[in-house]
């Protein structure tokens, strides 16, 4: 983890120092007071500091209340030589108080117990990432903006999209209407439903119903309810074929 030091007697930052490193963690920075340590916090973003309390021009507390609005907020750990100051510290929503001189397996104990929660938190928010992500590729509808308003395209009814430059159309059973999204953002939404036929086309894979050979090597596909046909570039035939002799 990425910690910085913020304490006023440079013997103390110094002990502090080797004693992070040596367990494998990373010393970004070091203060001598609380407000340079906020600027420095900012600067680095670190995940740990390492908090004295009695110190010149901003105390530990007052400093690790105004750490506490920040985004992200460090994990705080006092390092203090006096106990009067627990219960103060852990209403400011500091992780760790360890009193002065830090011993090795104390600070490897809350610098651990910090080091399983940030992981936790990566999974938590890998999970979330995940669930997004799935709830997306389960978008049942397209929305549109008309001159009719706001319309709802399912999915389902959709034959293919055909990218216009800035533009997208979207054909489908009711007719067409233009989006403002990428093909690219909609073949990775819809992989499962849409194929690439062209660098400028998806078909709905439903309503895929024959490939026809127009003339020197060049296809174009038939769907299903559709009387126009969509061109096939010689880079997505084969893909296409792949896919086509699944049915």
């Amino acid at each position: 983890m990425d910690i910085l030091i913020c304490d006023d007697e440079p013997l103390a930052v110094e002990r502090l120092s080797r004693l992070v490193t040596q367990l494998g963690h990373h010393v970004v920075a070091t203060a001598q007071h609380g407000r340079q340590a906020i600027e420095l916090v900012k600067h680095y973003e670190p995940d740990v500091v390492l908090l004295d309390i009695q110190m010149p021009e901003m105390d530990g507390l007052c400093c690790a209340q105004q750490l506490s609005q920040l985004e992200p907020m460090p994990a705080i750990v006092f390092c203090t030589a006096y106990e009067d100051y627990a219960l103060d510290a852990f209403k400011s929503q500091a992780e760790g108080y360890l009193l002065k001189p830090i011993a090795m397996p104390e600070l490897q104990q809350v610098l651990d117990n910090l080091t399983r929660f940030n992981q936790a938190q990566m999974t938590h928010l890998k999970q979330q990432k995940d669930a997004m992500n799935t709830l997306k590729l389960r978008r049942h509808q397209i929305t549109a903006k008309t001159y009719r308003g706001v319309e709802l395209i399912p999915v389902e009814n959709i034959y293919y999209f055909l990218a216009d430059q800035k533009y997208v159309t979207v054909r489908h059973k009711n007719g067409s209407v233009l989006i403002d999204e990428t093909l690219k953002e909609l073949e990775q939404e819809f992989e499962e439903y849409f194929i690439r036929i062209h660098r400028n086309a998806l078909v709905a894979i439903d309503y895929l119903e024959g490939l026809e050979n127009v003339n020197s090597g060049q296809y174009q596909v038939r769907c299903r309810e559709l009387d126009e046909r969509l061109a096939v570039s010689r880079r997505h035939l084969p893909n296409l074929r792949e896919r086509m002799h699944k049915f």
